[in-house]
């Protein structure tokens, strides 16, 4: 069965997308631990970062840092953490977040809902950095 990721990527759920090339795809997560924060996800369903092939890995970590230097820019954050965690959801991806302290990147900050419109308003403002 393919995996959440895989479903939005194809369309048949929905993601606010922020990037998408023939590799891969940024999108907002719907459970944010920071403002901003987002995936970056390879097209190919693969659930271990460590098994993506070198060429989709390198392009997936370019891609995060073209997009963490958007959220600095947008989002006037002081740093952005990438995470690869891997657990959720069996299709790797990278957690690209904007924080200011050690502390905007814990996971016991995600939120348990979300405002559709401030995330669609924020995909906005770090698509439009990324131009």
């Amino acid at each position: 069965m393919a995996s959440v990721f895989t479903r939005i990527i194809a369309g048949e759920l929905p993601g606010t997308f922020v990037y998408t090339d023939e590799v891969c795809v940024a999108f907002m997560t719907i459970n944010p631990i920071a403002r901003g924060h987002l995936l970056v996800v390879p097209r190919v369903e693969v659930d271990q970062w460590t098994d993506l092939p070198d060429g989709i890995s390198q392009h997936c970590f370019a891609v995060a840092k073209r997009i963490a230097s958007a959220q600095k820019q947008a989002l006037k954050c002081e740093r952005v953490a990438l995470i690869i965690a891997g657990f959720e959801v069996p299709h790797c991806h990278l957690h690209v977040i904007p924080a200011t302290s050690i502390a905007d990147v814990s996971f016991d900050n995600a939120a348990t809902s979300v405002d559709f419109d401030d995330l669609a308003a924020v995909a906005a403002t770090i698509s439009a950095a990324l131009s």
